[in-house]
């Protein structure tokens, strides 16, 4: 890959991303630095909007639609290592053990993603939680020197783009808090205690097939990628009290 050097020249496209106004805006922006980067791709991803799923990006409409209708988001190890981290994520650094997980790498190779990644975990207002991520095709050698020299300018770039998303969607970000059914409550209280599924289920006298149902509601209402993200969420916005 095209070796990185610090430069000033990004700044003309930080001025453009300050000024967007609109997400086609931003989609323009992010394409532009794609390419002042020299990589083959580049996605702002907002993964607990309540606007749906949110993000701008350079990945094909194709792997796009793959991941929607996969659903890949509960299984994806970049969203999930991201979330339980605060700092920048070597894709290499990841679980991937898993047959599910080599499974979604593998359709992600063939659907041109690239081998190498980086994601940038960003915390937000209530809750919120999003990933800005490079990738590429390249050899560790040659990825291991381009993020040494652009990690720094990719962390503040990260931000911005999330600072103007959240400018952009502010509707999505000052909305009241979902509101949670009792039982859903009463649900991630107990998770959020450490019960496990089958204590919550057993302590509640309710079977697993329907404490899921109530898992599922509550993370559907709080836009959360996880049952531990939910629990996280309800806890950070006031939602439960422990």
């Amino acid at each position: 890959m095209t070796r990185y050097t610090k430069i000033t020249t990004f700044e003309p496209t930080l001025g453009r991303l300050e000024n967007a106004s609109q997400l086609a805006d931003v989609q323009s922006v992010i394409e532009e630095f794609r390419d002042v980067f020299s990589v083959d791709h580049m996605v702002y991803h907002w993964v607990n909007s309540k606007c749906g799923r949110l993000g701008v990006g350079t990945y094909s409409g194709a792997w796009v639609s793959r991941y929607i209708q996969q659903s890949y988001i509960r299984i994806d190890p970049v969203v999930l290592g991201g979330f339980q981290r605060f700092h920048p994520v070597d894709w290499k650094d990841l679980d991937w053990s898993s047959k599910a997980a080599r499974a979604f790498q593998a359709d992600a190779l063939e659907h041109g993603v690239g081998r190498q990644g980086l994601s940038i975990p960003i915390r937000g207002p209530k809750g919120q939680y999003a990933l800005f991520t490079i990738s590429h095709n390249a050899s560790d050698e040659a990825w291991a020197g381009f993020i040494e020299t652009a990690r720094r300018d990719l962390i503040l770039i990260a931000h911005y783009f999330n600072k103007k998303i959240l400018d952009i969607e502010a509707e999505g970000v000052v909305d009241p808090s979902p509101v949670l059914s009792p039982r859903e409550n009463e649900t991630l209280t107990f998770l959020a205690l450490g019960y496990s599924q089958a204590q919550v289920a057993h302590t509640l006298c309710i079977s697993e097939n329907t404490l899921r149902v109530y898992i599922e509601s509550a993370r559907y209402k709080l836009g959360a990628a996880n049952t531990t993200h939910a629990v996280s969420l309800a806890v950070s916005r006031g939602l439960i009290l422990l």
